[in-house]
């Protein structure tokens, strides 16, 4: 789940050492409000990217950091509404609420945002072209031709074989690599106030109109987030040969969703999401106890606290970034 975890908070400029602590925390929140029982990991969603693109856009590469806040605070929004549409499923039956999000009503809201996010993912691709296709050859084999483990985590596969090649053959990103981690410390506390959404209404200067826009823009997407949360538990369902979606029930695991959302956005992290991958990892290793992904929370945790990690993540090169973005959504 790593991969894909870090690349969010790359992209939309987020602190990529809040995101990993956020995950963590989603995921064993997650864990306490459905009982224990069910092994899923909560990392960064993809579905809302669209949503920083048109709210707080990379200036000139940059974060942000004016909009950023606006974009959580929309995000925080968004994941009280899994709470609202966990309440409707208590009333009136799981079966008459998902008619009202019909493939027709999510489908197009998947295709705007990649539509929306293209020239950003052809952009970091320009930074180098040659390195941002040997990225998109390396996932894009892993995926066709790749045995076990390897089939099970391209994108991961796909950065670091091409972060690696970056590094030997590329002087300027290797002075980059080495300038951040020898600037980094070992050890930080990850969150900075000024960053979050308590930072923003801290400051006294909340503009309402921008963050009605984020919200408008950012919670419909949502709608899209809940259908892939049902398939998702569907599948880890279908893998480890035990009915989630009744006990401990959607109503948990979708209220364990949201509101791991809402306390990312809170501290300045992308939105949190049930994995896809997580199914695929299950059904190789055949390991179902949910201690296990409670254990890589905790190490995700841990990671967060260490800058000279985050530091060797943000220096991930363009043209890797590009390759991956072109894959994932371009």
């Amino acid at each position: 789940m790593f991969g894909a975890t870090v690349l969010v908070p790359i992209l939309t400029g987020l602190s990529i050492s809040v995101t990993l602590l956020c995950a963590g925390v989603g995921t064993l929140l997650f864990h306490f409000l459905a009982k224990g029982k069910v092994p899923a990991f909560l990392g960064s969603s993809f579905a809302f990217l669209g949503g920083f693109a048109v709210v707080a856009p990379m200036v000139d590469g940059m974060p942000n950091t004016e909009m950023l806040p606006y974009a959580c605070g929309g995000i925080v929004i968004a994941g009280l509404l899994y709470v609202v549409v966990v309440a409707l499923i208590k009333v009136f039956g799981i079966k008459r609420v998902m008619r009202l999000f019909p493939p027709v009503v999510t489908g197009p809201i998947i295709i705007l945002i990649g539509l929306i996010l293209a020239p950003s993912a052809i952009t970091n691709c320009q930074a180098n072209w040659l390195l941002a296709v040997i990225t998109m050859l390396l996932i894009i084999g892993c995926n066709i031709w790749g045995k076990g483990m390897i089939k099970i985590i391209p994108i991961l596969l796909g950065v670091i074989g091409s972060y690696l090649l970056a590094v030997i053959f590329d002087a300027d990103v290797r002075a980059n690599l080495v300038a951040n981690v020898s600037e980094a410390k070992w050890f930080a506390l990850p969150i900075k106030m000024e960053q979050t959404v308590f930072g923003l209404f801290a400051s006294g200067n909340v503009d309402a109109h921008k963050l009605l826009t984020a919200v408008i823009t950012i919670v419909p997407l949502s709608l899209a987030t809940m259908v892939e949360h049902i398939g998702d538990v569907s599948a880890i369902s279908s893998t480890c040969n035990r009915n989630y979606i009744e006990n401990p029930g959607l109503h948990r695991t979708l209220m364990g969703d949201g509101l791991a959302t809402t306390l990312a956005a809170l501290f300045g992290a992308p939105a949190n999401t049930t994995y896809g991958e997580n199914t695929g990892v299950l059904a190789l290793s055949r390991i179902y106890d949910p201690r296990v992904i409670r254990i890589a929370a905790v190490l995700a945790m841990l990671f967060s606290f260490s800058p000279k990690f985050a530091a060797v993540i943000s220096s991930m090169p363009g043209g890797t970034i590009g390759g991956v973005s072109l894959v994932l959504y371009g």
